[in-house]
């Protein structure tokens, strides 16, 4: 598998459904710099042509956000989305949507290491 910048919603495809698994089948969304990607729910891609504004945001500052997005199909309900980086350039953003209302959100918080929570004061 090679994803780079220009990788298409297809080319997503097997490395989208395997995170999907990953986090326990929360609907997932994930895309390219300079292509549409992939919206997966239920265990299959639901869309080979998407993006949302809280993939575009973090495309555009290559920073990790934890957003609620005010429109779109996941309109108020939070979303994580991480970049992905090639020799220090973005080349995909991946998000999952946490359609727990928050409880995963919190369930990754609470379960924190002790040392892992000290590092950041």
């Amino acid at each position: 598998m090679n994803i780079n910048s220009a990788s298409t919603g297809n080319d997503l495809e097997e490395l989208a459904l395997a995170i999907h698994e990953l986090v326990n089948r929360l609907p997932l969304t994930m895309r390219t710099k300079t292509q549409l990607g992939v919206r997966v729910e239920e265990g299959k891609v639901i869309d080979y042509n998407y993006t949302g504004p809280a993939l575009e945001k973090v495309i555009l500052d290559g920073k990790i956000s934890h957003d609620v997005p005010k429109k779109g199909p996941y309109k108020g309900i939070p979303v994580m989305v991480v970049p992905i980086f090639d020799k220090k350039e973005i080349i995909a953003a991946v998000g999952v949507v946490d359609t727990t209302q928050g409880i995963y959100s919190d369930l990754i918080q609470i379960t924190k290491r002790p040392e892992e929570i000290n590092k950041g004061d």
